[in-house]
């Protein structure tokens, strides 16, 4: 089977002969990657006071970091700070055709590997964003007027996006959404299936359209709504924490939902530990348990989280093994 026959085996539960493998450092990765090219209307901006690291984004918001720290940050300043800026809000040019004609380029090329975009933002992740985590809360209960039309708005720019991805021939488009904390959602099922819900419908019913899988990553402890995520169209779950879940069980739900699995071992209990048995050992459990519907990967910001590549590598070495792959 070819690269991106494995991958797609593995998302639709269809016997693959061996797990998918996504790993960078230029090891072996059935993927190809695809993102937008640099926009012709936004300058990023970044600079530094003291040991913090400040940047904005294309939205407007301005985020801040540690500069040793990892690689993400968390909002400083909001774009959206006034319901009275709704209206004006300049919004990204992500939907503008001529962002994607390199990745368009990149995917008519002669290759058998699975082509992956990925998507910029989400409903939920990028108006939380907007608004800042703590006041969107509030604002679900005391604005949801205008908290729905912020979600309308963001959910048209993201059609817009899927389909010039669609059209780019992308096998897969890829978002970013947290929804858990590590113990529980961050909203409760009920709310979600009310506010976000037809959103997610919508857009996954796009990229389905398009022929395209929708993967999701989301940290956190989303078990209350695996179900409901299921339902709305994601194909599969690109979860960092699989030891967050009791993951028998957690095997056995994806296998009933036809979901599959994409995950490092894990990156808060197992990976920082520099136990290279207990590595090994996870590694290798994990392939048996998800084994016919499952995509190992490596985490991409291996200081952030307090991890040597040594420790990376133990990690792929014993995926090949249990994989029985040899390169």
């Amino acid at each position: 089977m070819t690269p991106r026959e494995i991958i797609l085996a593995n998302l639709e539960h269809r016997g693959p002969t061996r797990p998918g493998l996504t790993f960078d450092r230029g090891r072996m990765d059935d993927f190809l990657w695809g993102g937008m090219s640099a926009s012709a209307t936004y300058t990023p901006k970044r600079w530094s006071e003291g040991n913090r690291e400040y940047y904005d984004d294309d939205w407007g918001n301005v985020w801040v970091r540690i500069s040793d720290g990892c690689n993400g940050g968390e909002i400083f300043t909001p774009a959206l700070d006034d319901w009275a800026k709704l209206d004006t809000l300049q919004l990204p040019d992500w939907d503008n055709p001529r962002r994607y004609d390199e990745m368009r380029a990149r995917f008519a090329a002669p290759t058998d590997q699975f082509k992956v975009a990925f998507i910029p933002g989400w409903v939920f992740a990028t108006s939380r964003y907007l608004r800042k985590m703590e006041v969107y809360f509030v604002d679900l209960i005391e604005n949801r007027e205008e908290i729905d039309a912020l979600h309308a708005r963001v959910a048209d720019l993201l059609e817009g996006v899927i389909r010039c991805i669609g059209a780019s021939g992308a096998d897969a488009v890829l978002f970013c959404e947290d929804l858990g904390v590590q113990d529980r959602t961050l909203m409760s099922p009920a709310m979600w299936r009310d506010v976000l819900a037809p959103h997610y419908r919508r857009l996954t019913a796009v990229a389905h359209g398009y022929g395209m899988k929708v993967l999701m990553h989301s940290c956190g402890y989303n078990w209350a709504l695996l179900d409901d995520l299921a339902a709305a169209g994601i194909d599969c779950f690109q979860f960092d924490q699989p030891a967050a879940y009791d993951q028998p069980a957690l095997a056995e739900k994806l296998k009933a939902l036809r979901v599959a699995l994409w995950a490092p071992v894990d990156i808060q209990q197992v990976m920082p530990t520099g136990d290279r048995a207990r590595i090994e050992a996870e590694a290798a459990r994990m392939v048996e348990l998800y084994r016919g519907f499952f995509i190992a990967k490596n985490y991409g910001d291996l200081h952030g989280i307090g991890v040597e590549e040594a420790w990376d590598e133990w990690a792929y070495q014993a995926f090949l093994r249990a994989s029985k792959v040899t390169v």
